[in-house]
């Protein structure tokens, strides 16, 4: 699947491509809707992935392999053209010059070493500018598919890693294995050439001397395997230290507001430095082995060209070599030895994009969230009954979060849920919407299992309204109509926004609806960003609502105009209302109280205050608490 231009960079574009179309969702001449690109692009990677990094990297180059081959043959060329200008340079001095034929001879072979040059530099431009379209597009794949599987690995995966690793994965070890494309591998293929077309070279002039200019080789490859196992190591660690920098300095930014009003201040930057110093420590042992293996190898790379110039000018002294062919040989042992002496340091570079790699395919590797697997379509509208049936869960990590959950709520009805911190409220509604996956017994919806439904079709038509809801840097507008894939008018955003009771909020700034707020909505109070969030929820209209909590930031007046608002719209769907406020709940059909993953009372707000147990005790508890508080209010 192809998308336009625009679309790749910015994600938004869903419509797959189409030979003479532009970007069916953005119509027009924009920064959007630029023709159809040409870039390749892979659906699924794991197959392009393998356990020989080397291969993989191989693999992962589909739809690139010919123009890195281009690149690799244009090389291939000014190399072929830099020895040519040596054997030029031989030619000149032992044919033209000695002979005294200088004439019309010299002129031509000045006219020849600027063609030959040319000529090297334009294959090597040629090579350089594919090279660089090459990494640059693999680059811009791989962060694309990264950003998008991410998005599809199930929550699980996420709980178990921490955001700043992941971030650190995506941009910092795709930009290592953006440079092994870029420099390491093409510059492999340069060395190689240039040793190999120059010593093939100087073969034809002095076999003897080309024998002897090589001795050196096997001694730079047995340092360089040395020296990248252990540099590849310490790569890694240095990597891994970095990604665990990289979460404490984004869970400070997140948390911000909390180390303020707590004044931690200092300790988060004692964390800091003790992760940076660590960072530091182990940068300074990378760069440590990286400043042994450079001196070695330019002293045996200095000794063999020192060794090959003196051999090379007794040989001149004794009549076995022209002075042509030592000059030659003096223009071609330079791209002999210093290939060979750059072999060690890209291998030893490369070590570092092999292990960005393994850190990359990590990710590409697990496996996705399967979203239309099962049923889309129930064969009529969703009526929203729910049975749960002897369900359990535990997480992966962890004991059993849920034990033995039975009750069935009818179309239209709302559910309560009451209970401790830690009781298992939210985990119960996270099982109905298949963010996790129940270790035993049945969901049902309208009678069928929720297990052979997909979780597409579930999330579709399910409302939720975090515990902790998520602002994205955008308007207002954007952020209540963030829930559906049409187009919204005015009218609806205002409606739902009055449903909600954030209206006259939005109207109070000097934007409206066009006020763009901040990462997390952080120019918005608590109990505001969980009023754009409830409208969210409304304006998607969904047959199935869940509340986690969304009144617990806001006023009792404010609550009670949500709940005024809400329980209008309750009346043609399926409800679920996590609260801790007996007030909240108060009104619903069924109420669950849980403790320890297990219901330990259910029934309406009337029979459970009669009942002596955990929510008549809660009840009583915030009663008293209000009526001292009236109390005092009315004594001010």
């Amino acid at each position: 699947v192809l998308y336009c231009e625009g679309c790749v960079v910015y994600n938004d574009c869903s419509v797959p491509w189409a030979h003479s179309a532009k970007c069916a969702v953005y119509p027009g001449d924009n920064a959007l809707t630029s023709t159809v690109s040409s870039l390749p692009t892979i659906d699924n990677w794991q197959p392009k992935t393998s356990r020989n990094r080397l291969a993989g990297l191989i693999q992962l180059m589909q739809g690139y392999r010919w123009t890195y081959l281009g690149a690799i043959v244009a090389l291939g060329l000014s190399a072929a053209s830099k020895t040519t200008t040596s054997l030029l340079l031989r030619y000149l001095v032992d044919d033209v010059l000695l002979r005294d034929q200088i004439g019309q001879a010299l002129l031509l072979m000045a006219l020849s070493f600027i063609a030959l040059s040319f000529v090297e530099g334009t294959f090597t431009f040629i090579s350089g500018t594919l090279a660089a379209r090459t990494a640059e597009g693999m680059t811009l794949r791989i962060r694309n598919y990264l950003y998008d599987h991410l998005q599809r690995l199930n929550f699980t995966y996420h709980d178990r890693n921490k955001t700043g690793e992941l971030i650190q994965r995506v941009t910092s070890d795709v930009d290592a294995v953006r440079r092994f494309y870029s420099e390491q591998a093409i510059g492999l293929g340069r060395i190689l050439l240039l040793f190999g077309v120059n010593w093939l070279a100087l073969l034809t002039i002095n076999v003897e001397l080309a024998l002897i200019s090589v001795v050196i080789v096997p001694f730079l490859a047995v340092l360089s395997v040395f020296f990248f196992g252990k540099i590849q190591k310490e790569y890694a660690r240095y990597q891994e230290q970095e990604g665990k920098l990289s979460t404490t300095l984004q869970e400070n930014l997140s948390g911000v507001r909390v180390v303020k009003a707590f004044a931690r201040q200092a300790f988060e930057r004692e964390k800091f430095d003790a992760d940076n110093l660590e960072h530091y420590r182990r940068g300074i042992k990378l760069l440590t082995l990286h400043s042994f293996y450079w001196p070695l190898t330019d002293l045996l790379a200095g000794f063999q060209l020192l060794a090959g110039y003196v051999i090379g000018a007794l040989m001149v002294l004794n009549g076995t070599l022209s002075i042509g062919s030592y000059l030659a040989y003096v223009g071609m042992i330079i791209w002999i030895i210093e290939p060979m002496r750059s072999l060690g340091r890209i291998i030893v570079a490369a070590s570092e994009g092999l292990v960005s790699y393994e850190r990359v395919t990590g990710i590409i590797n697990e496996i996705r969230e399967p979203l239309t697997e099962g049923l889309q379509d129930l064969g009529a509208p969703v009526q929203g009954e729910i049975r749960f049936e002897h369900v359990s869960f535990n997480y992966e990590t962890g004991g059993a979060v849920l034990s033995d959950i039975s009750f069935t709520v009818k179309p239209g009805q709302s559910v309560a849920l009451i209970g401790s911190t830690g009781s298992g409220k939210t985990s119960l509604v996270s099982l109905l919407t298949r963010f996790y996956e129940y270790t035993s017994g049945k969901i049902t919806l309208d009678g069928i299992d929720i297990k052979t439904i997909s979780r597409e079709f579930l999330r579709t038509n399910i409302g939720i309204v975090e515990q902790e809801p998520f602002l994205f840097s955008r308007t207002l507008r954007e952020n209540i109509t963030y829930g559906v894939s049409r187009e919204v008018s005015d009218e609806e955003v205002f409606a739902v926004a009055r449903a909600a009771d954030f209206h006259h909020v939005a109207l109070s700034f000097p934007e409206g609806y066009e006020t763009v707020v901040g990462e997390k909505g952080v120019t918005l109070s608590g109990g505001q960003k969980q009023r754009v969030a409830i409208a969210r929820a409304i304006l998607k209209d969904p047959p199935i609502l869940i509340l986690d909590d969304s009144t617990s930031s806001v006023d009792t007046e404010t609550e009670a105009n949500i709940r005024e608002a809400m329980d209008g719209l309750k009346s043609n769907r399926t409800t679920f209302i996590i609260a801790h406020r007996v007030q909240t709940v108060m009104n619903a059909d069924l109420i669950l109280v849980l403790d320890q993953g297990r219901i330990v009372q259910r029934g309406t707000h009337e029979e459970l205050v009669a009942e002596d147990g955990f929510y008549q005790r809660i009840f009583d508890l915030q009663a008293r608490i209000e009526n001292e508080l009236e109390r005092e209010i009315a004594n001010v």
